[in-house]
This record gives C-alpha cells, structure tokens and sequence, in this order.
C-alpha cells in the first residue's frame, strides 16, 4: 500500500531513470493541464512529502502528483509504450529525448505550480522523516495539540506527520504496546515519533527491509498485526481482532490490534470525526 516509504523508493526509481534527462513530449490528461507543454525543461529531481511526489523541471516548474490507493508511474525505454490495455488509466506521459518514458497511471491531485509556491500543495503536511528538514519536536508538538485523539487516528493525520500509512500506524501501536484507541496524550509521544522515524527511514532505505515491521521477511509473518485477522499473535499467540473502516471517516480506517499485546480501549469508543 502507497505510504510515504512507497513514494520516497518511487521518487528515487524515477530519478535513476529521468534525473537530467530532457523531455521531448509531455501530455497531461486532465483537463486542467492538458494545454501545458514541458517539453524542452529538464528534469531536475523526484521530491517528496510524505505521500505527494513533487517532480521539479528546469525552469522553476513542478509537477505535484498523489498516488492514493490505486495510483502508479511506469517506466518504459526508449521507443516503448505500455501495452494498449493500460493506456485508457494513463494520466502524464514524460518522454525524454533519445531516453526512458514515464506514465503516470490513476494519479491524483494533479496540478502544475511555480517549484516556489509548492508550499500552496504541502505546507499544510506535518514534518516527515524522509525528508532532510525533518524536525522531531514539531511533530511530538503537533501529535500533542490534541491529546484526546485515539493513537491511530493521530498517526494518520498527515498534519501532524506525514508519510504513516494504516499499515504503519497499526504496527506503531503495537510496537508500543497501547490499544489502538489510545488516547494519544496518554502515549510515550517522543518514543512513538522516534520509533515512528526509525521505522520508515529503515523502510526506505535498507534493501530487503520494505515495510517489514518484525525483522523477518517470510510472507505471513512480516508484519505483527496488519493483514492479520483472526490468526495467533506472533509475540503471544492470542487471536489478533480486526474492525472494519467507518464509511467515509479517514481517521478511522480498518484497524487491526492484539487484545493482549494491546491493552486499553476497544472499537466501540470510536466516534465519527468531525472535520476541523
């Protein structure tokens, strides 16, 4: 699943491939964009903030894009296209001269702004660890802003620090040993943001580590909880319990947590969010 680690090993997979290239064709299609023209602007890097890519040109010009669920950039070389049945999906066509093509499929969010306004897309993001100005305190600052918010739902507010995904955020809290209701004032919150960091750099960086959470790989036991109902828990072997999303509610996605492992406050203490 698309996290801030999928978008930081995307950006730095499109940059091996187009970093220093010059574009000979764009298209955007959407119709916002779909009169713009790159063509001739080099390709300066692949930039990211927790989930949103930022893709700089030469020029002053980038191109902001989010992959949500179902989002992907493809890479073809030179004089090759994707196959005809995924084009009706393809939303940005980068062609370089003499080099690799890019096609960004079912991306969302789209927009084209001056690299000096991309504040206008992202300034609202909390710090990220991925990214060279990641600032600790702030994120322990804003996490505490609103103590009674359930661990989880703090965690996936991108306000407060980007780049957590459910996946991570439902690892996170039994990593830390705290039902995933916790209200998030009553958690260790410098241990959990660093224990957050650590987590995602190690993610992003280290080869063979990708989103594995308990240090082995083999399928079924990469991760202590997520993706994994109604199987033993693999520190104590009680029955890992999962409740699905509330309709519509982005700080309450389905969770999975350890009743044991986790103790604290159930499913039945969510209420809905209101938008603040």
């Amino acid at each position: 699943m698309p996290e801030g680690d999928s978008v930081h090993l995307l950006a730095r997979r499109l940059d091996r491939s187009l970093r220093g290239r010059t574009l000979a064709r764009s298209d955007l299609r959407v119709p916002r964009l779909a009169t713009r023209d790159l063509a001739g602007r080099e390709v300066l890097e692949h930039a990211t903030h927790g989930k949103h890519l930022l893709t700089r040109f030469s020029g002053g010009v980038t191109l902001h894009s989010h992959l949500r669920m179902d989002g992907s950039w493809t890479v073809t070389g030179a004089g090759k296209r994707l196959p005809r049945r995924l084009l009706p999906d393809v939303r940005v066509v980068l062609e370089t001269t003499e080099g690799p093509t890019a096609w960004g499929q079912k991306l969302h969010d789209l927009a084209l702004v001056a690299t000096a306004d991309e504040s206008s897309l992202v300034g609202h993001l909390g710090p990220d660890p991925l990214r060279a100005d990641w600032d600790p305190q702030e994120a322990v600052r804003r996490l505490l802003t609103h103590p009674t918010t359930p661990l989880v739902s703090a965690l996936l507010d991108q306000t407060n620090l980007a780049g957590l995904g459910n996946l991570w955020v439902n690892e996170l809290a039994f990593l830390v040993g705290r039902s995933p209701w916790t209200p998030v004032g009553e958690v260790d919150v410098p241990v959990l943001v660093d224990r957050a960091a650590t987590a995602l750099r190690h993610s992003a960086t280290v080869p063979g580590a990708y989103q594995v959470t308990t240090g082995i790989a083999r399928r079924g036991e990469s991760h202590w909880v997520a993706g994994r109902a109604r199987r033993p828990c693999l520190r104590c072997g009680t029955t890992v319990q999962v409740v699905a999303e509330l309709p519509n509610d982005a700080a309450h996605r389905r969770t999975w947590w350890c009743p044991r492992c986790q103790p604290g406050p159930g499913p039945e203490v969510r209420v809905p969010s209101v938008p603040r």
